[in-house]
């Protein structure tokens, strides 16, 4: 029986979970889909509801906290001025988890986490925006 087994430790350090978790967040909050494997998916869905709950709140407590847990502070800004308005009359069930077969190599299950009711255009908009000033500079 599994009582009392509060997360998945993921065959790593507390540290390197920590630095995981962290970007994973980061990046699911930037992109708000992204594919992993079935138990990080997992994890970081119970770590990303936290964070939306406290972008729901938008006080500086709340924003502090949140920094603590992310690594850049775009994540923060978006999650408080995007996320935590959009979510505003939601109790809960802010992302999903979507299995999504096997990788290839080592057969692990797949998953893809995704935010409820997310912006189509917010994947690859980093990118697309880097390749427009590019192009804006050699001009």
């Amino acid at each position: 029986m599994r009582h009392a087994r509060g997360y998945r430790r993921l065959n790593r350090t507390h540290e390197h979970r920590k630095a995981l978790f962290a970007n994973m967040a980061g990046s699911l909050i930037e992109h708000e889909q992204i594919k992993t494997t079935l138990p990080k998916a997992k994890e970081l869905k119970r770590i990303v509801e936290k964070l939306v709950t406290l972008g729901k709140r938008g006080d500086l407590h709340a924003r502090r906290q949140a920094a603590s847990k992310l690594k850049q502070d775009a994540y923060v800004d978006k999650l408080f001025d995007v996320l935590g308005p959009r979510y505003k009359d939601r109790h809960g069930g802010y992302v999903r988890v979507l299995k999504a077969g096997f990788r290839y190599g080592d057969m692990a299950p797949m998953a893809i986490i995704e935010f409820v009711d997310r912006d189509l255009d917010a994947k690859g908009a980093g990118d697309r925006a880097r390749v427009a000033e590019e192009e804006a500079a050699e001009d």
